[in-house]
């Protein structure tokens, strides 16, 4: 196995140069117009539009740690993953945060993806410890060994 690509960086996850990104999202069965835009997905609505929530409403309910893949509505990216990173009590899991990540890599490298971008998944309205759940999610990318270039934003800044 060769060197893994993966870097932990601080900013904004919209902002990175990468093919697609990853938006921790719920088991999607809240209608998305029903919730009130709040991190990752309210930035994603602010600046991208709501085509990619339209897109994944038609997918139904999402197993948890599972992930599924839109368009990028306005955003500069190929596609965003969206996962199943918190259970129905809005809070997360170690369980959820390795099954989101490694799903989130499969689909972006079965769909040949070259890099993608993750949020710390479970740490924001998932209420997990936000070191633990780095540490898990940068476990989980090292296991699966994938071969895309992998960027971590620890700390997500929405751009007025």
């Amino acid at each position: 196995m060769g060197q893994l690509d993966v870097a932990v960086v601080q900013g904004d996850l919209l902002d990175q140069q990468v093919d697609v990104i990853v938006n921790a999202w719920n088991r999607n069965i809240i209608p998305w117009w029903l919730l009130l835009p709040q991190g990752i997905s309210g930035a994603i609505k602010k600046r991208g539009g709501i085509a990619p929530f339209c897109e994944l409403a038609k997918h139904g309910p999402m197993p948890l740690g599972t992930a599924v893949m839109t368009g990028p509505g306005k955003l500069p990216f190929r596609a965003i993953i969206h996962v199943a990173g918190i259970n129905l009590l809005w809070r997360s899991t170690e369980k959820a945060i390795r099954d989101s990540a490694r799903n989130a890599l499969r689909l972006a490298e079965a769909e040949g993806f070259g890099s993608i971008a993750f949020p710390v998944i479970g740490a924001g309205t998932g209420g997990f410890d936000r070191e633990r759940a780095l540490a898990i999610l940068l476990d989980e990318v090292n296991r699966t060994g994938t071969p895309l270039k992998v960027i971590v934003v620890e700390f997500f800044r929405l751009k007025k």
